[in-house]
């Protein structure tokens, strides 16, 4: 699949085809033969996939046989539709019976779009959780630098690439290829959940102490996600027909958006006592409308729900036995292997694991540091829910921009773009108002988040763009998420190193407040360092004042923006251009 939860939703990879022989290159030539067709029709669906956000979308890859060839697989719907071919010789399924609507799908495949609209959305709340709402929660108890430890429970997403395969290669033909996955996964998910309701607020309330089983349980939730994208990446190449497969991408849109924005934005604003005493309560209380803990079992209760159901109600249709088993599994990562040795792929490996530096900062502490300053929670749910529709707006444009012979161009203009938005979300954090964050300056926090959002999806977008491009229609699949994953990687590795920068440049001292404090107080009283979580809440039980003398947030993401600038305009900028110029033969594998 592939966000911003490191970030539109991610164009649809291509289904990769079989290496040509020198016959099928023959048939191809004079005007691709009717056995090539069939033969090329077959679905062999990997589900290996990425994520780089609850708005990303993919299609699983196809892999490989014993003798080095992608095998052909007899699944559910093989054999229903031909391919055509573009006057550039691209491949194309035909999609002249599909709906032109949502509304005007067939039943079944309504029906089988639902099915993937919850099974989506069942993923994306965990994930909201990890990504979004736990380290907003976490941050009044932790340092920027222990926030940084728990966002590793975000990297299954960005790791699952490595044990896709063995998803496709092994189940129970019994119970179905990709229930196999689904049914035990979200059982095994519907008792975390359940067991963290019970349990979550005496872990957060002892955040410190216990934040290395808070990162292994969340990482955990994660995994057991990621790993279910994979089978139902899978089963929804066979659930919708194909004439209307391209809305499996559409319900994987709604599906992860929707259950990242339940887990992130409406947990944040219910979950607030601010934003329950002004719009619920004519009695203010301490607490929210809203606990972690009612909120992870009712999530709890519903994945069990919807695995019975699934279980009982839902018949995958069968198929021939086609588990690989080792040798199959070796073949994909040796397949992934080639691509890798490429001397382009390995440039724009490169590329992707150093091109995102210049925004980590931003995205990492930004909307903390806001919060820090005394931005409310609703207020920044509220600019998240504001955000979500332009975010589909720009996406559906900056697809249209991303076209032609230079499709890295307008990857290339966000670029400056994001560093410059970096800059202004770094004047709205330093200029924020004493008296606190008024209409006018919530107006501000909106359009420099839309700005912002505005950059990364065109720069996400595009570079997807060239990724479909680009990749090996032998091993499309493989190649596109391969590409996908080092380009999430590439997000993911300098936040943990920026956020625990922001500790390391931040200076500040806790201090007697004299007007307060007593001779003998001022007399032994030694000050003490409260830059991080634990000497802030020492400085206050002491009853001192904590003075901050340098923010180490502005020297990070100047660094960060300054580095950026500099790698783009000494070597991004430059092979960017010279890489979406090259023949696509010099992006090829060796048959």
């Amino acid at each position: 699949m592939t966000s911003q939860v490191d970030e539109t939703s991610n164009l649809a990879h291509p289904r990769a085809r079989q290496p040509f022989n020198r016959a099928s290159k023959a048939a191809m030539a004079r005007g691709r033969s009717n056995s090539y067709l069939a033969e090329e029709h077959e679905l062999d669906d990997l589900g290996a996939s990425n994520f780089d956000g609850p708005h990303h979308v993919s299609l699983p890859p196809r892999r490989r046989s014993n003798s080095g060839r992608l095998p052909k697989y007899d699944d559910e719907d093989s054999g229903k539709e031909g391919l055509n071919y573009s006057k550039n010789g691209k491949r194309s399924r035909g999609h002249d019976d599909a709906a032109s609507s949502l509304w005007q799908l067939p039943p079944a495949d309504f029906r089988n779009f639902s099915l993937l609209c919850i099974l989506y959305l069942l993923q994306g709340i965990p994930v909201g959780l990890a990504m979004g709402s736990v380290p907003f929660l976490l941050k009044s108890k932790l340092s920027y630098g222990q926030v940084g430890l728990f966002s590793l429970a975000s990297y299954p997403y960005s790791m699952k690439l490595l044990w896709s395969p063995i998803v496709d290669a092994i189940y129970s033909p019994t119970i179905g290829r990709r229930k196999s996955w689904i049914i035990p996964i979200q059982t095994v998910s519907s008792i975390m959940l359940l067991w963290l309701g019970s349990h979550v607020e005496a872990l957060l309330e002892n955040a410190e102490s216990r934040l290395g089983f808070i990162t292994v349980l969340f990482f955990t939730l994660v995994f057991l996600c990621a790993t279910q994208d994979i089978a139902v990446d899978g089963w929804a190449l066979t659930l919708l027909s194909h004439a209307n497969l391209s809305y499996a991408s559409t319900a994987q849109t709604i599906g992860l958006n929707t259950g990242y924005f339940l887990s992130f934005t409406v947990f944040l604003a219910f979950n607030s006592a601010e934003f329950a005493n002004k719009y619920f309560r004519a009695v203010p209380q301490d607490s929210g409308l809203l606990s972690m803990s009612a909120y992870l079992k009712f999530w709890g209760w519903a994945y069990l729900l919807m695995t019975i159901a699934l279980f009982m109600g839902k018949t995958e249709e069968k198929t021939r036995d086609t588990r690989m088993g080792k040798n199959g599994i070796f073949d994909v990562y040796t397949a992934m292997w080639k691509i890798v040795k490429l001397p382009n792929v390995q440039l724009f490996i490169l590329i992707h694991l150093v091109a995102k530096f210049g925004f980590q900062a931003n995205d990492a502490v930004t909307n903390l540091k806001l919060l820090e300053k005394g931005l409310s929670k609703e207020d920044l749910a509220l600019t998240v829910l504001i955000d979500f529709p332009f975010e589909i707006i720009f996406g559906y444009y900056a697809a249209k921009w991303s076209v032609g012979n230079r499709p890295l161009r307008p990857w290339l203009y966000a670029f400056v773009g994001r560093l410059g938005s970096a800059l202004l979300a770094q004047f709205l954090v330093y200029y924020f108002p004493k008296n606190g964050a008024g209409p006018f300056y919530l107006l501000l926090v909106i359009l420099v988040h839309v700005l912002g959002s505005f950059m990364s999806t065109v720069q996400f977008v595009s570079i997807n763009a060239f990724h479909t491009q680009i990749a090996d229609p032998a091993i499309g699949g493989t190649y596109m998420t391969t590409l996908n994953t080092v380009s999430n990687l590439g997000g993911q590795w300098p936040r943990v190193l920026v956020l625990f920068a922001v500790d390391f440049f931040t200076k500040a001292t806790c201090e007697l407040d004299a007007a307060t404090a007593t001779p003998d107080q001022v007399e032994t009283f030694i000050p003490f360092s409260c830059a991080k979580q634990a000497g802030k809440q020492r400085c206050t039980n002491v009853g001192g004042v904590c003075h901050m003398k340098v923010d180490g947030y502005y020297i990070a993401n100047i660094l960060c923006v300054l580095i950026g600038g500099a790698l783009f305009f000494s070597f991004i900028r430059r092979k960017v251009e010279y890489l979406q110029m090259l023949d696509l033969s010099k992006w090829r594998v060796e048959k």
